[in-house]
């Protein structure tokens, strides 16, 4: 099953759950015979409701039996989001065969039935948004790439020559749209029963050395299904086809990574020049209260509350740097000149000496 077919089954599962738990809350709003545990609803709705009831356990056992095999040709330590997902499936499950024990054989426990079905679509909107909008995103970023392009196409087709593959390999039909969907099903579903996709993906590597990785890793002794031959050719010729956007990445990442430090570097020299003024007692730079404050109340807010840094004041100047460089190692960016307006406004004003 596709997951653009597994994500709208489980939109599809989200719907049912609503439509029979507010259907359920208003038929309990009819009178009800404890003693015959018969309810004065409408016939039509109590058969609606069962309907929906049956369609729902029912997509249930399609989508687990479905999923739940795909786990063992997983890689063996889950990720923490697929536990999630497989702790909520079963937790649904059981709740269904407690209804369901509830309705033929419990009926005394049966006013417990709406907290049961509330929990149920509680679960079900958990379960459904740890997977649906990933795989939207998914889609997205599928769509975005340029492995997929004619421009790519044409790109993948000349790097496969040298790229060290057997005289046997269709070059040509490998560098198609259809063979590089099936190279990427084959990364999705048998690479990742050893390697998570993140440390495969980490950074670009040459067309030679896609096909002797994969091949290194095909020949080695697996838990799950074997990678064959020609699944080898495809999924080193998908990988050789998105190495352009794993190298925008890593450029990218390189490039956070050098502001982040100069923005560290920048911090220091700040807290330098600011222990030499004071040394001194000559302005390094032009200093106004009210623009460090504006700067300060602007930068700062941007993440959380300035009533933190009142509530958690820097005891030190060297704590005040340690605040700044961790703000900027999260994501704050910061020109050399505001990082030192911001650190001597929040000395000049949180900085609490012991």
């Amino acid at each position: 099953m596709s997951t653009s077919t597994s994500a709208i089954l489980g939109l599809i599962f989200l719907g049912l759950a609503n439509a029979s738990v507010f259907l359920m809350f208003k038929l309990w709003g009819y009178p009800f015979d404890k003693e015959t545990h018969k309810s004065e609803a409408p016939p039509s709705l109590m058969l609606l409701h069962r309907f929906i009831g049956y369609a729902y356990a029912i997509l249930y056992v399609f989508m687990m039996w479905h999923m739940v095999p795909r786990l063992w040709n997983y890689q063996v330590e889950l990720p923490p989001r697929t536990v999630a997902h497989l702790m909520l499936g079963i937790t649904i499950g059981v709740l269904i065969l407690v209804k369901i024990a509830i309705l033929r054989f419990f009926r005394h426990f049966e006013e417990s039935m709406p907290y049961i079905g509330t929990c149920l679509l509680i679960c079900t909107y958990l379960l459904i948004g740890l997977s649906v909008p990933f795989t939207f995103r998914e889609a997205a970023l599928r769509t975005q790439t340029s492995a997929f392009s004619e421009e790519g196409i044409v790109r993948t087709r000349k790097l496969l020559e040298n790229a060290g593959l057997p005289a046997e390999a269709p070059l040509d039909e490998l560098a198609s749209k259809r063979k590089l969907r099936e190279g990427q099903h084959v990364l999705q579903r048998k690479c990742v029963v050893c390697h998570d996709l993140r440390t495969i993906l980490v950074k670009p590597r040459t067309p030679p050395d896609w096909v002797r990785l994969v091949n290194r890793m095909a020949i080695k002794p697996m838990i799950g299904e074997p990678i064959h031959q020609e699944e080898e050719w495809t999924v080193s010729a998908y990988l050789i086809a998105i190495t352009p956007d794993i190298q925008v990445s890593v450029r990218e990442q390189r490039q956070e990574q050098m502001r982040a430090d100069e923005a560290k570097t920048a911090v220091q020299t700040a807290t330098v020049a600011m222990q030499a003024e004071a040394a001194t007692d000559t302005a390094v730079v032009a200093y106004d209260a009210a623009e460090a404050k504006a700067l300060f109340e602007d930068r700062c807010s941007q993440c959380h509350p300035i009533t933190d840094v009142e509530d958690y004041p820097p005891r030190s100047e060297e704590e005040t740097t340690e605040l700044i460089t961790r703000m900027i190692d999260i994501g704050l960016y910061l020109e050399e000149e505001e990082i030192e307006l911001i650190t001597r406004y929040i000395n000049e004003n949180y900085l609490v000496n012991e």
